[in-house]
């Protein structure tokens, strides 16, 4: 086995401890990818959507929506397209705790990544970035039969 192949196996366990290791409880990561898919829809946003998203069944998603909505971060609304849907959105609350646990992740990437150079934070940051909209697309290609 070459030394890339040694390397591009670590990566799944690699991403497991991330995910172990995140500065946050496991409600704030619940509530973070919930408002992170509301606001980063292409448009509007149902539950089924959501739980399509989050890749849980929907009692999952309601119930977790219903959390974020009783916390003031999310509101139920009125489609514009279908005005018998019912869509989600941020509140201004939502919008303000979604960029509170990104300034907490920053200064996580820049206290774990301290030692290394501007250029290295730089270019992880870009390709990480890239890997997550990669990602996503892979995802909504696969679950579309694609």
């Amino acid at each position: 086995m070459s030394s890339e192949d040694v390397l591009l196996d670590q990566i799944g366990p690699a991403l497991s401890r991330l995910r172990r290791r995140t500065p946050a409880s496991a409600r704030d990561l619940s509530r973070n990818l919930v408002l992170n898919v509301v606001a980063d829809a292409p448009g509007e946003m149902t539950v089924g959507g959501l739980a399509a998203e989050m890749g849980v069944v929907q009692p999952v998603a309601s119930r977790t929506v219903a959390a974020c909505i009783a916390d003031g971060l999310l509101r139920r609304a009125a489609s514009q397209a279908d005005g018998r849907r019912t869509v989600l959105e941020l509140t201004e609350r939502g919008e303000a705790e979604r960029a509170r646990f990104a300034a907490d992740q920053r200064a996580a990437f820049e206290e774990i990544t301290a030692a290394w150079s501007p250029e290295e934070r730089t270019r992880f940051a870009r390709l990480l970035v890239r890997y997550a909209a990669d990602a996503a697309a892979w995802s909504r290609r696969s679950s579309d039969g694609g």
